[in-house]
């Protein structure tokens, strides 16, 4: 089969097209002939050795993936082989065929392609377990979304929107908050030239947010503390800003803040079951029914993974860059 490969850590050109033995699934997997696959940031982290690939899973990137059940083990599933599926994977998806744990496969929503579908489980995972299990974001708490126009951020917004959440956002220029809010944002507040802080506490009448989802953390979780409402929760996502901080813990006693971390890769088969159960009960109708939908930047081919991952560096986009296979 046809695959992109790392060749070497550093720069989007070491992403090469090459060949390789289809994939063996293993017990509890199913084989998969990919359509398409999404292209996500941990990849470009993995393209640069700063996100090492968990024990037993292929050094191919690609985290996600739609099409074909061609083979593999179906039993404890509701499928069959020719369905057509999306799933969460720990790694090759840039290639032709590809392994997924069967429970970590979801029927594609009844509307969708295959393309559309598999820019959905990277972030509808992510998004799902950080907000609704870590964060326990319920009944009509608020919301801040870092980094809004964001794979991760356009799935939040909508999501939390759709679920009745009162949601604010974050983007890089005025047009890209104009496109938060047309997802759900009641406010897009620009980063650069906007204090995020001061806005949100003025929109919520100085209580602030209940929950921030956070990529950048560095200089931005001191602020985040001052941006939450009493008893609020700061799930940090990604690192994008720095690893390090230096945060009033005073607040955080008195005002029973929650900070969490988290990252889904390494994680359960089993952990992200779980999820998928979550995702095709409470999501994939929202799906089916039009209240959220998938937004696609831009697609290329296989071979054109390494303008797809500078693409992604640019931070240009708005949602999700895709590779149909």
């Amino acid at each position: 089969m046809r695959a992109i490969e790392i060749t070497a850590y550093g720069k989007p050109e070491v992403l090469q097209l090459c060949e390789r033995p289809v994939p063996q699934a293993r017990a509890g997997e199913v084989l998969i002939k990919v359509q398409a696959a999404g292209i996500n940031r941990p990849d470009v982290f993995q393209r640069m050795g700063q996100y090492p690939v968990p024990p037993g899973a292929s050094d191919l990137p690609g985290l996600e993936v739609a099409g074909e059940i061609v083979g593999g083990d179906l039993a404890g599933s509701n499928f069959k082989l020719g369905d057509m599926v999306c799933a969460l994977v720990q790694g090759g998806g840039y290639a032709e065929y590809c392994v997924a744990p069967v429970l970590q496969c979801l029927p594609i929503p009844v509307g969708l392609s295959a393309l559309e579908a598999a820019s959905l489980p990277e972030n509808y995972f992510t998004v799902w377990s950080n907000l609704f299990d870590l964060s326990r974001l319920a009944n009509a708490e608020s919301l801040l979304v870092q980094g809004g126009t964001s794979g991760i951020g356009v799935a939040a917004i909508q999501i939390a929107a759709a679920l009745g959440h009162r949601v604010f956002a974050t983007a890089g220029s005025d047009e890209k908050c104009r496109i938060t809010e047309s997802l759900g944002a009641e406010r897009g507040i620009n980063y650069r030239t906007e204090d995020f802080t001061e806005i949100v506490k003025s929109l919520t009448g100085g209580v602030g947010v209940d929950v921030i989802l956070d990529m950048v953390a560095g200089a931005y979780l001191p602020r985040e503390i001052n941006c939450l409402a009493d008893d609020g929760r700061l799930a940090i996502i990604a690192l994008l800003g720095g690893a390090r901080a230096e945060l009033d813990m005073g607040q955080v006693l008195r005002r029973r803040l929650s900070i969490t971390g988290s990252t889904l890769r390494p994680r359960s088969v089993a952990f992200k079951a779980a999820i998928a159960a979550q995702l095709l009960e409470r999501v994939w109708p929202l799906l089916e029914d039009k209240k959220i939908k998938p937004v696609i930047y831009q697609v290329f081919a296989l071979d054109q993974a390494a303008q797809a991952h500078s693409l992604m560096e640019s931070s240009e986009h708005i949602g999700k860059i895709m590779l149909q296979i």
